[in-house]
């Protein structure tokens, strides 16, 4: 079951992470305030204790001429099983937000990069148990990253168990100290 707010998700999970949501002041410049705190409040699903907007999902919140709240939202990967259920999401988001008429535009170009995550985004997946994106996209040749943090211990002796996790956009490491499992979000 899945819910249309932060508060929602974070209702239906067991955690010790608190919700964090996105507020007005966090809205980049030129958008529509309103909807996108709105927009902003959802969480990915898959991760339920981050909203779209510090994954870097949301993208654009604005009223159109005609009244329509245009969200534009781009994946994580284009292929992302999670984009229906956020789109439906942000889609009553909007609604319950006062919007009558709601379109949710999905947008692969350009593609999403993890330097779009907050800095509070990346607090939240450590303090959940995933080690977030170190470092920028690559722009040319891809560095070879030698270790991952555990977001457990803080260790760097780490290794990589498996290169897909329990999404596409995450790999499973296991930390050599503390012996932890954990997710870690792929740099892309």
């Amino acid at each position: 079951m899945r819910g249309t707010t932060m508060i929602d998700h974070a209702a239906e999970i067991e955690t010790s992470v608190p919700a964090r949501l996105p507020s007005a002041e966090d809205a980049p410049a030129g958008v529509d305030v309103g909807l996108w705190t709105a927009a902003a409040a959802v969480t990915d699903p898959e991760i339920p204790v981050i909203s779209i907007a510090d994954l870097g999902i949301l993208r654009d919140a604005r009223v159109a001429e005609d009244g329509t709240a245009v969200v534009t939202i781009t994946p994580t990967y284009s292929g992302c099983p999670a984009m229906d259920a956020i789109t439906a999401d942000v889609a009553a988001a909007a609604r319950a937000a006062g919007h009558a008429q709601v379109r949710v535009d999905t947008v692969l170009q350009p593609a999403w990069t993890t330097d779009w995550m907050t800095e509070r985004g990346r607090e939240v997946l450590r303090d959940y148990g995933i080690a977030p994106p170190t470092g920028t996209a690559a722009a040319g040749p891809v560095a070879v990253g030698l270790s991952v943090k555990c977001p457990h211990c803080d260790s760097t002796n780490t290794r990589e168990t498996t290169r897909f996790s329990s999404t596409a956009c995450k790999a499973l490491y296991q930390c050599r100290d503390c012996l932890e499992p954990f997710d870690h979000f792929k740099v892309h």
